[in-house]
């Protein structure tokens, strides 16, 4: 049996739009034939006004809601569709009868003139918050004295902020992260998916700058609608979390939260050296936003693992002061477990505040890219994570970032006082659409150590300052400025070709004079993108050609080398040598595959009693020590041929949380001019069977 509605006092408390393609409101709103007359500007009002009336008329109070005494609200989230017809999407209540009675309300509403969004009927969302308070038939007094008069009011406020708690509204979740300014996670196969839409020739992206920001990337490719085709068909609470959705969301007026347990579970066999490896590792992920300004990330992962012979030996040989056996390459600092395995814990995250269309400030511990090529010569993610500030600004057909960053150098001979050497970078990277197909983009970058007590120098703060200046003027040995530049051209919608170049030491005669300088520390790239490839569908194909001189990277000062954790910044295979990829990724629905073949000449250090002389190879190295000052040559020193071949195949289990398994097949053949002690011929062939969320790059191509 209903009750009239006079029995309760129904406060709508506001009705908030909600909208996808038109966060910030719509081009005009619903007209209900009340507002037919009324302008533009008012048409919000109206369409808020008329709704509350016809739902204050016509709802009824469930039974059990009066017998129970029940005070409290019922949210609605509700759509106005082209042809202008209400639909419930969903209503949250305490009563399955007030949830109900809802929904029959909203049915009785009319068709209306529907939403518009640049000038064309346009879906619109909307959550209704409604609180009801219990409090018998509303009656108008007519000659209360002044003192009922004022009861009746604080009875009225009494009554308000008892409910104040349930007047806290929740709204259904909706892929907040895609309108978000929360970076997307690094991952090479995740990034190829939206990378033809943001190199479409008109575009004005800029690509160089990794990682993109959500918001950034949703102008070009749309997450929500490119995901609906992955998205299982499941009703179910675990179908849904495990298949489609984020395992907790929260949203309220002005937040949202998400967060989701995650893991990078894998077991493998190097079969050359017969270890039996794996990846046990535990994470924690939650991103969310506060207003519409302020987002945030931030993951913790709990980590064990052992890994094919070639990979655990290079960990150990970049292995830190202080008694830890490893760096696990591109993670962290690891600790002994069991007698033949490792320990890395590892944190990272970001808040990102975004007070402008225009500028976006950045504070985090993680990584970095700059760069179109699957390399970077400039700063790549090939180390382990670091603190940084960064600050983007995009306006016109420019986009400029400023990061700085606090790196680490670990090794026994620069530790002083049982802590670990504290070093700064500071990079500019202008990017400049020229034209429509053509992009350039300007790098400069200074390393400096804390001498003299100087910490953070602050001559590094000002953002548009050209560092080599700075480095000149605190001493050529108190900083080291590197200069690069890189480009990209688009020849169609499917095709784009980029390249970078990098000088380290900027000496002309040194540079072109073609005698073999060790000060000649430069490097190139060359690759080329190829979209839907062959006119098939989700096929990427990339090539790219790198090489990089002797010494690049290096410095006299040896602790301003460009490195971190003992791992290079830039090029994973540090500098002298040249390299060549091919890479293809193919997605089909959830399923997906990705092949890479790398050919590479390295030149190493002999380390021997004979030749302890640097050869330019490792960026740690001292030029102090260097072979030779002229006559210095590609891959010079203990010139080995590199291959690796890497296969991997799976399944996208949850298009959220990037959660995949998957199946791959690593070859590697290694082979220098000479064996040594750390530089030895050997082969290996590593199968490795997976689950992990994608949420970082592993490079197993070293």
């Amino acid at each position: 049996m209903m009750k009239n509605s006079a029995s309760f006092l129904i406060l709508f408390l506001s009705i908030y739009a909600y909208s996808q393609s038109n966060p910030s409101g719509f081009e005009k709103y619903p007209v209900f034939p009340e507002c037919s007359e009324s302008s533009i500007g008012d048409l919000e009002s109206c369409f808020n006004t008329t709704l509350q009336q016809f739902v204050f008329a016509n709802f009824k109070t469930p039974e059990v809601v009066t017998a129970e005494s029940y005070s409290g609200s019922v949210s609605v989230f509700f759509e106005i569709n082209k042809e202008g017809a209400f639909k419930v999407l969903y209503v949250d209540a305490t009563y399955n009868e007030l949830k109900e009675e809802a929904k029959r309300v909203f049915e009785l509403l009319p068709k209306i003139e529907p939403a518009t969004y640049n000038g064309n009927p346009s879906y619109a969302q909307f959550t209704m918050p409604i609180a009801i308070l219990l409090g018998g038939p509303l009656v108008v007094a007519t000659s209360e004295t002044a003192t009922e008069t004022t009861k009746l009011s604080e009875a009225k406020k009494i009554d308000s902020l008892s409910l104040e708690y349930d007047a806290i509204e929740k709204f259904p979740y909706a892929n907040e992260e895609y309108k978000s300014n929360i970076n997307i996670p690094l991952s090479h196969h995740n990034y190829s998916k939206f990378d033809p839409a943001l190199n479409r020739v008109g575009t004005n992206s800029h690509t160089a700058q990794k990682p993109y920001i959500y918001s950034e990337v949703n102008r070009y490719y749309n997450f929500e609608e490119e995901n609906k085709p992955l998205l299982a068909n499941k009703t179910s609470w675990l179908g849904r979390k495990l298949l489609n959705e984020h395992f907790i969301t929260l949203k309220g007026k002005d937040y949202w939260l998400t967060l989701d347990p995650g893991v990078d579970l894998q077991v493998g066999k190097d079969f050359d050296a017969d270890i039996s490896t794996y990846n046990n590792t535990r994470l924690v992920t939650t991103q969310g936003g506060i207003g519409d300004n302020i987002s945030f990330f931030a993951v913790i992962f709990e980590s064990q693992g052992r890994f094919a012979d070639y990979f655990n030996r290079y960990a150990e040989s970049i292995r830190p002061d202080g008694g830890n056996p490893a760096i696990i390459p591109g993670r962290g600092i690891a600790k002994a477990f069991r007698t033949d395995s490792y320990d890395y814990p590892i944190a990272t995250g970001h808040i990102s505040y975004s007070p402008s269309k225009t500028f976006n400030v950045q504070l985090g511990h993680g990584k970095n890219f700059l760069g179109d090529g699957y390399r970077s010569l400039l700063l790549s993610d090939n180390a382990s994570s670091y603190p940084y500030i960064k600050i983007n600004t995009t306006f016109w057909k420019l986009k400029y970032t400023n990061t700085w960053m606090s790196l680490r150098d670990v090794r026994s001979e620069v530790t002083l006082d049982d802590s670990f050497r504290t070093k700064y970078m500071a990079n500019h990277y202008l990017s400049y659409n020229i034209t429509k197909r053509l992009n350039i983009g300007l790098f400069e970058s200074v390393l400096w150590q804390n001498d003299n007590d100087r910490g953070f120098d602050l001559n590094y703060v000002n953002p548009i300052i050209f560092y080599r200046a700075i480095e000149f003027s605190t001493g050529s040995r108190g900083g080291n400025a590197l200069i690069g530049l890189s480009g990209k051209y688009k020849f169609s919608d499917r095709v784009n070709a980029y390249g970078q170049f990098i000088i380290d030491e900027f000496s002309t005669s040194d540079v072109f004079g073609g005698n073999g300088s060790y000060k000649n520390k430069t490097g190139y790239q060359l690759g080329v993108k190829y979209y839907d490839a062959f006119k098939v569908k989700g096929l990427y194909l990339q090539a790219e050609y790198n090489r990089v001189r002797p010494y690049t990277y290096s410095h006299n000062t040896v602790v301003l080398n460009y490195g971190h954790n003992n791992q290079s910044m830039a090029h994973t295979l540090g500098a002298n040598f040249s390299e060549f990829i091919a890479i293809g990724r193919y997605d089909y629905g959830r399923y997906f595959a990705d092949a890479k073949f790398i050919i590479a000449k390295r030149g190493f250090d002999f380390n021997t009693d004979k030749d302890d002389f640097f050869y330019g190879g490792n960026v740690y190295g001292s030029e102090d020590n260097r072979v030779s000052d002229l006559g210095n040559e590609l891959a010079q020193g203990n010139t080995t041929n590199f291959f690796h071949m890497e296969l991997q195949g799976g399944y996208l289990i949850n298009p959220a949380t990037n959660l995949k398994i998957y199946g791959s097949l690593i070859f590697r053949d290694f082979k220098p001019l000479e064996n040594t002690e750390t530089v030895f011929e050997n082969q290996t062939t590593w199968v490795n069977f997976g689950i992990r969320t994608d949420l970082f790059n592993w490079y197993n191509d070293f």
